[in-house]
């Protein structure tokens, strides 16, 4: 039987944790930070990037996150002015280092679909942690949303009178694949190289040495109000869990319930392009989650250790998946809208992003199920 971990927002988890936890957690978040900083001092950042200085962007991202989230939900306890000036700095740490992570693992997830899409690489453990009766239906379905959506992205095809068959699809995808794949590869590595270097212009910049330098004092004190002291941080804790369990209660859980929603291509490959209407709720939860995980830590101590949720864990990685596919979906009809591309390769883009698209709805559905889980183990 799995472990059952008593919320430590309950007020039968134990003593009531005051200010002197909250200072606990942000001074070793802050040690955390500061302690990846020299690393990634040490080990460089080339324009490959090294196993260890990749680690270190990675844990300088984490104790940014940890720290911002904290001095938002816990703001009432700690200096305003001092929050209010911190935590817009620690979200522009977090997102500048974040990039070029984000945009080579957009490529990677991108190419690995088109290679599995055009049968040259099967990929079946790709995505293993996708709901499992996606790959039955993600060929003929992706297919025939892609080819839906074309028109949209390339106009040269909309004289197109006798559909195609699918040896004909399949040709099509085959020769448009590796093109698509060439496009993608030259606009993501182009913006990943961008994100390298406004990485490394942020680190060498005064703004960061600033925001080092007031973590450096977070690590030894904390700017705590004095009713900070016999303060119960718990409530603080509930409350951004029911903001999250708000948020979730809004979504349209039950559309996502059948994980090929087709009302999700609506807006695909039109020409505007704004991010995808449908997407913005759940990335919202996805903050929200995050906010929430890191209250359950602060309020259990300086490492939060005890308080590991695998049901909260699983959520998460649902909806990271989820935001991972949407921005693929997005680089996918970006790069569909190239002018003078050919139908070939607009053909394979559209159904790429059908294919993302349909990920975004098995990301959807597993994040139900995981959710349901929770509730029903908490009540």
């Amino acid at each position: 039987m799995a472990q059952q971990h008593l919320d430590p927002t309950d007020p039968l988890a134990g003593p009531a944790p005051t200010g002197d936890a909250l200072a606990g957690y942000l001074r070793a978040q802050a040690t955390d930070f500061l302690r990846a900083l020299r690393l990634h001092r040490e080990t460089g950042s080339g324009a490959n990037g090294a196993e260890a200085s990749v680690e270190a962007a990675r844990a300088l991202r984490r104790s940014a996150r940890r720290i911002s989230a904290s001095l938002h939900t816990f703001q009432s306890l700690l200096d305003s002015d001092w929050c209010e000036g911190m935590r817009p700095e620690l979200a522009w740490v977090s997102g500048t280092l974040a990039m070029e992570h984000a945009y080579t693992s957009r490529l990677d997830r991108l190419l690995t679909a088109l290679h599995r899409l055009s049968g040259s690489d099967r990929a079946a453990g790709a995505h293993a942690d996708v709901a499992a009766g996606a790959r039955a239906d993600l060929a003929a379905g992706s297919r025939a949303a892609g080819a839906a959506r074309v028109g949209a992205a390339a106009p040269r095809d909309a004289g197109l009178r006798n559909p195609p068959t699918q040896a004909q699809e399949r040709g099509n995808l085959t020769v448009g694949a590796a093109k698509a794949g060439a496009l993608l590869d030259r606009q993501l590595t182009l913006a990943r190289t961008r994100a390298h270097s406004t990485a490394l212009q942020a680190l060498g910049s005064s703004r960061f040495h600033a925001i080092a330098d007031k973590v450096a004092v977070l690590a030894s004190e904390v700017p705590l109000t004095p009713a900070a002291a016999t303060a119960d941080l718990r409530p603080l804790a509930t409350a951004a869990k029911d903001r999250l369990t708000d948020a979730v209660a809004a979504l349209p859980l039950v559309t996502a319930g059948h994980p090929y929603n087709a009302a999700a291509l609506i807006h695909g490959l039109s020409p505007d392009t704004v991010p995808h209407p449908q997407d913005a709720p759940w990335h919202q939860v996805r903050l929200l989650l995050r906010l929430h995980r890191y209250a359950r830590e602060a309020v259990s101590g300086p490492k939060g250790n005890s308080v590991v949720d695998l049901r909260l864990l699983s959520a998460g990685q649902a909806l990271n998946r989820h935001r991972d596919a949407s921005e693929a979906a997005a680089a996918a009809a970006q790069a569909a809208r190239t002018p003078r591309i050919a139908p070939a390769t607009a053909y394979a883009l559209g159904v790429l992003h059908a294919d993302q698209r349909h990920e975004v709805e098995a990301a959807r559905f597993a994040f139900q199920q995981a959710w349901q889980k929770e509730a029903v183990s908490t009540r």
